[in-house]
């Protein structure tokens, strides 16, 4: 244990330097820690955010090109509706489980002296239950003229139950106002204006068939067999549907966000390397200014081996205490960071109402960084430690 007291002495001795180089460890552990906190929260909340839908399958039409352009060019793309003959055969495929065709649109709406654009999702009447809950109002009736409006749009605009806005050139009575839904997997009305069917058509005569169908399955241990039924049954020849589940989405999400993780975990390890450098150049300078010492110790005695650990001790101490106090910071920055990152993805929403921004995983993250930080700083030393004990004591003590 002396070999130990004598490295707690040398880093004592040059406070300043010990200082610094345990505050770049810190830097690079906090770094480390609190991207991987951050990229872990994003990772839940996106999973909340989808997760009230396990249940759902939507199909789209498949992305037609037009042959024009190049590759990626969004002008290339043809628009693409799937017919009603189609919807036909998805009941079919889909057994007893809802089908529930949606149109979408945009169109000008005005409330008084103000305006805009807004979405407008036209829905059977009998759908609009199984998708949509009401806070405010009444549901629409088959052949209604009047529209149900999200939440955010009402509250743009000061709307309640029995206001009047303009939708295009039409008079329209507010009856309902949507419940909150979030980013969901189906459909996302809190900026839309709802309505039904035969009214979207009236309102947007020239659009054939349906934008994309959404499969409500009562048991989601049957999601896979749907799936394969629409696939046979319309996929059959050519590719004339898409067809995604929420778990895909999710697994999707969960993917992009993994990687987005490593992403911000390989910058906070550029910190860390950062302090490396660092660490490596003071145990550098500790061994040229102790030559004649270790000389002394080598001609009385001292093994090899235990110059090279008292080296060691050296940048483990330093590893050690760093990799505490950027564990700790860590704590409180990681959270605080996670906080923000959410509070800017969900920025005017109440999506991340509930989410849980600490999690084993994130604690996980944490501890992972003060390991790397402690192994790293022990990696650094390694070096001039060995350089060190391969001093022989006659040509160490002439210097």
């Amino acid at each position: 244990m002396i070999f130990l007291t004598f490295a707690v002495r040398n880093l004592r001795r040059h406070k300043a330097r010990s200082v610094l180089a345990t505050l770049g460890i810190v830097i690079g552990v906090f770094a480390i820690a609190s991207l991987g906190v951050m990229g872990n929260s994003i990772n839940l909340l996106a999973a909340a955010l989808i997760a009230d839908v396990g249940d759902t399958i939507v199909i789209t039409p498949h992305t037609a090109l037009s042959g024009v352009g190049f590759v990626g060019d969004p002008r290339t793309v043809v628009a693409a509706t799937i017919p009603d003959a189609d919807v036909k055969r998805i009941e079919r495929a889909a057994g007893g489980n809802r089908v529930i065709p949606v149109l979408q649109g945009a169109s000008e709406i005005t409330v008084g002296n103000e305006g805009g654009y807004a979405q407008v999702i036209g829905l059977a009447t009998d759908d609009i239950p199984f998708l949509l809950d009401l806070e405010d109002g009444n549901d629409l009736r088959t052949g209604s003229r009047s529209a149900l409006v999200g939440t955010y749009l009402a509250r743009e605009y000061d709307l309640r139950a029995g206001s009047r806005v303009r939708l295009g050139d039409e008079q329209t009575i507010v009856s309902g106002i949507i419940a909150e839904r979030g980013f969901a997997f189906d459909i996302n009305p809190d900026y839309a204006v709802v309505i039904v069917e035969e009214r979207f058509r009236y309102l947007f005569p020239d659009r054939e068939g349906y934008d994309y169908v959404v499969i409500r399955v009562a048991d989601p241990a049957e999601i896979d067999g749907v799936k394969e039924e629409v696939d046979s049954l319309l996929n059959r020849r050519d590719d004339v549907v898409d067809i995604t589940d929420s778990r895909e989405a999710l697994r999707q999400m969960t993917e992009i966000y993994a990687a987005m993780t490593r992403f911000l975990l390989a910058i906070g390890a550029v910190s860390l390397v950062i302090a490396a450098v660092s660490i490596l150049n003071v145990m550098i300078i500790s061994v040229t200014e102790r030559t004649r010492e270790i000389g002394v110790m080598r001609s009385i005695g001292a093994l090899r081996r235990e110059i090279l650990l008292m080296f060691l001790y050296e940048a483990l101490i330093l590893g050690i205490a760093g990799s505490l106090i950027g564990g700790a910071f860590s704590f409180v920055g990681g959270y605080f960071i996670s906080i923000a990152a959410i509070q800017v993805f969900t920025a005017g929403t109440t999506f991340a109402e509930g989410v849980t921004v600490f999690d084993p995983v994130s604690i996980a993250y944490i501890l992972f960084a003060m390991v790397f930080g402690t192994v790293t700083s022990m990696a650094s030393g390694l070096y001039p430690a060995w350089q060190a004990s391969r001093m022989k004591p006659i040509e160490a003590i002439r210097g």
